[in-house]
């Protein structure tokens, strides 16, 4: 079962607590902390998209820089995210009306404002998966394979990247289900995400692998966004690779193969990122030597519009 992962601190008041699992690896794969149901399989939801990038590289997909992390990425919807899936589908003939993702608005709070403030509406474009949706159409045309249906399970798209997943996290998926966006979605265990991690964060010079890395660490604005927690791990641990998922899931792998792979039980996106700080601590990380990992150790909890108390990791994390 899962356990009590995060405690939510009111003043010196204990108000509520979150369960979790987490499963943290170190650089030859050997387990440092195991909390929970680490062999249970469970949906990474967005963490999938490295590796289903991945995937597209190995299927033929010609991306790299940016436009290869917004493929990687939940992005805000800003501006820039925005220019780049368009960019994506004009390389390859296509424009917005060939998207076949959820509609949706930005889910960057800036960007939400504007958007609004505009008259916009829920599109395909400004859905926060667009850029790998983008990325399935440009892997379709470049295999001539049919664009009006790369969201269906059978199609070679997602067979290709049923396969990729498979190798990265080394065990068979478990459940196959249908994603926010509408894509498919493949369930793995906490130690196969984790694997995967670890795989495209040590990738060698000219993998699939150390392309997806590269564009991650290289562009962190494009995998999530202005001020979002994984933009920032991403930049405050050089060599990282890292990607949140919805329902409390987030996986992370360090350049010399150490790995994260948790969720939240509950779903809360609050106590995502100050468990996987106390993760990191746990693979040897000095989280107090950075001021933004400093910064995401914890969680506010406010009162009046100011702090009164905070998220912490339970001490099951703290070893």
């Amino acid at each position: 079962m899962h356990e009590v992962v995060a405690e939510v601190w009111r003043g010196d008041f204990l108000e509520s607590v979150h369960h979790g699992t987490v499963h943290a690896a170190g650089p030859q794969g050997q387990t440092v902390l195991s909390v929970g149901e680490p062999d249970r399989p469970m949906f990474p939801r967005s963490a999938n998209k490295p590796l289903q990038a991945l995937g597209m590289l190995r299927a033929g997909l010609d991306l790299d820089g940016e436009l290869l992390a917004l493929a990687c990425a939940s992005h805000s919807g800003e501006a820039f995210h925005l220019d780049g899936v368009r960019r994506i589908l004009a390389g390859v003939g296509l424009d917005t009306g060939a998207l076949r993702c959820t509609a949706g608005l930005p889910i960057g709070e800036a960007a939400l404002r504007a958007h609004l403030a505009d008259g916009g509406e829920p599109t395909p474009l400004t859905m926060n998966c667009s850029g790998k949706h983008a990325a399935m159409l440009a892997t379709c045309v470049a295999n001539g394979w049919d664009p009006q249906t790369y969201l269906d399970p059978r199609h070679p798209l997602q067979r290709a990247l049923h396969e990729t997943v498979e190798d990265l996290a080394g065990e068979k998926i478990a459940a196959t289900g249908v994603d926010g966006c509408g894509a498919p979605l493949f369930a793995i265990g906490y130690q196969g995400l984790a694997r995967a991690f670890a795989r495209v964060a040590t990738g060698p010079a000219g993998s699939a692998e150390r392309r997806v890395a590269g564009a991650m660490r290289e562009h962190a604005a494009y995998v999530g966004g202005t001020g979002r927690d994984v933009t920032r791990l991403l930049r405050a641990l050089p060599g990282s690779v890292a990607k949140d998922g919805a329902e409390g899931v987030y996986a992370l792998a360090l350049p010399d193969g150490s790995s994260v792979a948790l969720k939240i039980a509950d779903g809360s996106p609050r106590a995502r990122p100050v468990v996987m700080i106390a993760a990191l601590r746990r693979l040897g990380v000095d989280t107090a030597a950075d001021e933004t990992l400093a910064e995401l150790a914890t969680a506010p909890v406010l009162g009046h519009g100011r702090p009164v108390g905070a998220v912490r990791p339970a001490q099951i994390l703290h070893g």
